[in-house]
């Protein structure tokens, strides 16, 4: 039976891409996978069907058999556990990886997500009120870089000399720096990572997913004003507010 992964091109989405490719890369036959993109400024995740898959209206959510898994880091470690890999040892090595796995889930993503929408997203808010939360969440995304910056030390990946699903959970995030104006320049460390993590073939397989080849690193003018257009949609707070009533 087909894994379905239900997806978007978003840092997320990019996350289980590529993990299902580098299981690949590493010899491992995950079998067909089905891959549907979630048209996010459609609002394809509140449609019915994708709810009762994922009742959060969150991409991506993956179907297996008879079982959904939502949440991207969820995702990764339930590849890595059916898939053994070196992508995630499973014995005490794991505790290595998954606590960097988790820290991408509650720190890296939230900050880098909300300096994001506040630098591209919120134009109907005035400047003057975007002034305390652009400057909390880009110190506190430059403090989350500088403690990347000496997990990695010397050392190729975040965990050491294996690549891992901790690199594969930071890295959508970390790449997209110039996106979310979060100044990485001075640390060469996490510079140069992003670039090795780049390079993987498994990656620029994954970041094609729903992409033209051609805008995987640099995406057309017309796809950066569409996606800020959705962007400020979703970020508008009355859209919030009609979900919560």
């Amino acid at each position: 039976m087909a894994l379905e992964l239900w997806t978007s091109p978003t840092p997320n989405g990019w996350k289980v891409n590529i993990m299902i490719e580098e299981l690949i890369e590493v010899g491992i036959d995950v079998g067909p996978v089905e891959v549907r993109t979630i048209d996010l400024m459609k609002g394809e995740q509140f449609e019915d069907d994708f709810t009762e898959r994922n009742p959060n209206q969150k991409i991506p959510t993956l179907r297996d058999g008879d079982r959904d898994v939502i949440e991207s880091c969820a995702i990764l470690q339930y590849l890595g556990e059916k898939h053994p890999s070196s992508l995630l040892p499973l014995d005490e090595r794991k505790w290595d990886v998954l606590p960097w796995v988790y820290w991408q889930a509650a720190n890296v993503g939230p900050v880098f997500g909300n300096k994001l929408s506040y630098t591209r997203y919120m134009d109907d808010v005035p400047d003057i009120k975007k002034e305390h939360p652009l400057e909390r969440f880009n110190n506190e995304a430059l403090r989350l870089v500088r403690v990347l910056d000496g997990k990695l030390g010397d050392n190729p990946w975040v965990c050491g000399d294996e690549f891992t699903i901790a690199d594969i959970a930071l890295y959508p995030w970390i790449r997209g720096w110039k996106w979310s104006k979060v100044n990485i320049t001075n640390r060469p460390a996490v510079m140069e990572w992003v670039d090795r993590v780049r390079a993987r073939p498994g990656v620029e397989r994954g970041l094609g997913y729903g992409i033209p080849k051609e805008e995987i690193d640099q995406w057309s003018a017309e796809r950066k004003a569409r996606t800020a257009k959705g962007g400020s949609t979703i970020a508008d707070n009355e859209n919030i507010k009609d979900s919560i009533e």
